[in-house]
C-alpha cells in the first residue's frame, strides 16, 4: 500500500498535483449532478492511467463499475446500498472508513484492501461526530485489523507522519494540509518525500 494517499474534491485538483509523483489519489465528489460526477471520474480515470497512479473512486460506486474504475472508498453509510458482490465480481478493489469498533469490525467482515481510522487529529475538513482518535487508538485498530493495511486520515501533517507510522498506519491520507496550502503543488512534493523517508 502507498503510504502517502491524496484524497482531492475535483479532477482539476488530480490533474495539478497527480504529475508531482502521486500514486494513489482518491476523488471525493460531494453534491454534484450525476452527469457531472461521471465526467469527472471518467477523466481522473484517463489522466491517472496515463501518469501510473492508482485512483479511488469516493462512495460512487455505481459509476465507478460502470467506468471501469478498479478501486472505490465507501463510507458506513455508503457500505449500506453497496453491492459487494459486483464490485468482487468486477475485480474492484475497496477501502472502508471506520470511527469505533463496531465499525471497524463491521468493515473487516467485508475483507476490504484497507480500513480507514479517523480523524486521527482535529481536521478541518468537516464536522465530526468523533473526537480525535489520537495515535494510541491507530496502535490499536492495527492490532485488530492484523494484516489488512490501515489509512490514518484526519489532521495529519508531514511533522505528525513518524508518529503515526511507528503506531502502525500503513498510509497517510491527506486533504486539508495541501489544499489549503500557499503552493498545493510544493506541499505534495514535502509529503511524498516525508513519506518515502
Amino acid at each position: 500500500m502507498e503510504r502517502f494517499y491524496l484524497i482531492v474534491g475535483h479532477v482539476s485538483q488530480l490533474e495539478l498535483l497527480v504529475p508531482h509523483g502521486v500514486r494513489l489519489v482518491q476523488l471525493r465528489l460531494k453534491d454534484r449532478p450525476e452527469q457531472e460526477i461521471r465526467r469527472q471520474i471518467a477523466r481522473a480515470r484517463d489522466f491517472c492511467a496515463v501518469h501510473g497512479a492508482q485512483l479511488v473512486v469516493n462512495d460512487h460506486w455505481q459509476a465507478a463499475l460502470d467506468l471501469n474504475c478498479g478501486f472505490v472508498h465507501l463510507g458506513q453509510e455508503d457500505m449500506d446500498s453497496a453491492d459487494f458482490a459486483a464490485l468482487r465480481r468486477k475485480g474492484v478493489r475497496f477501502g472502508l472508513s471506520t470511527h469505533d469498533e463496531a465499525e471497524l469490525e463491521r468493515a473487516l467482515s467485508h475483507a476490504p484492501d484497507y480500513v480507514a481510522l479517523g480523524p486521527v487529529y482535529e481536521t478541518l475538513l468537516k464536522k465530526m461526530e468523533w473526537a480525535p482518535q489520537g495515535v494510541d487508538r491507530v496502535r490499536r485498530w492495527k492490532e485488530m485489523a492484523g494484516r489488512t493495511p490501515l489509512v490514518a486520515i484526519g489532521g495529519l501533517t508531514p511533522e505528525r507522519l513518524p508518529g503515526v507510522f511507528a503506531a502502525g498506519a500503513d498510509s497517510a491520507a491527506v486533504v486539508t494540509d495541501i489544499l489549503q496550502a500557499p503552493d498545493p503543488e510544493a506541499r505534495t512534493r514535502e509529503w511524498i518525500k516525508a513519506c518515502a523517508s
